[in-house]
């Protein structure tokens, strides 16, 4: 039976860990709309992020935005409909992917601001890498959807950041981390955040709405069930 479901092109690797939480929410995501045996039609792009790492810490984004670029070709020339970069803070070269090919890019800050005011809140909290969290390519998108956003202070956000490179995008889950972790997240609520954005794939690997005494908002689940609901927008349930 052809559901009609698009094909989704998936840049990921970086890190891994969180891209494989993509593809186990898409196929989740993917059966719970389809029902059944239903997975999703998915095509997967994987760069080494050992490369992007460097890159981005010798701030050369041009030229990680060409690898990207590279990768968001080969994923149309696979027969994507339409592309997700799974991680947040190479959406810093989202316009290099963009202008790579024709084929549309669903922005993970635009799914996740989505989310936000579908729960009826404008003021948050954000977590992520130091870039998402101190750059406005990312959090000037989410202002541009209407948020009103807030990060850690500067301590605060040393540590989320030394926590996803050192811990979680080598798989490394340590509970004195979320520990530290909740504690940055009831400094955010204590400075107003009526929720928190998880602007890092790999924090899902660590923390939960179990851990915030306010709602918090998974980028990649949000970002992933997403491009499932627009994969099959022509698909009546």
């Amino acid at each position: 039976m052809d559901t009609g479901m698009k094909t989704i092109g998936l840049i990921g690797g970086m890190s891994w860990e969180s891209t494989a939480e993509y593809y186990r929410i898409l196929n989740e995501r993917t059966r719970e709309r389809l029902g059944g045996l239903h997975s999703a039609r998915c095509v997967l792009h994987s760069v080494d992020f050992a490369e992007i790492e460097q890159l981005q810490v010798q701030g050369r984004w041009a030229e990680a935005g060409e690898v990207l670029a590279g990768a968001a070709r080969s994923l149309e020339a696979a027969g994507a409909d339409l592309l997700l970069i799974c991680t947040n803070t190479m959406h810093k070269v989202a316009d290099s992917v963009e202008a790579a090919t024709s084929v549309p890019l669903l922005h993970l800050a635009d799914a996740t601001a989505d989310a936000v005011r579908a729960a009826g809140l404008h003021r948050v909290g954000l977590l992520g890498t130091a870039f998402t969290m101190e750059q406005d390519f990312y959090r000037g998108r989410l202002a541009a959807g209407g948020l009103d956003v807030r990060v850690p202070n500067s301590e605060g956000r040393a540590l989320v950041h030394r926590v996803i490179y050192e811990e979680l995008c080598l798989g490394i889950v340590r509970d004195e981390s979320r520990a530290a972790y909740r504690r940055v997240v009831e400094d955010l609520v204590a400075g107003g955040a009526e929720g928190v954005i998880l602007g890092c794939t790999e924090i899902e690997l660590l923390i939960g709405p179990e851990d915030s005494p306010v709602p918090v908002f998974p980028t990649a689940r949000l970002h992933a069930e997403a491009a499932v609901d627009a994969a099959l927008a022509q698909h009546a349930d």
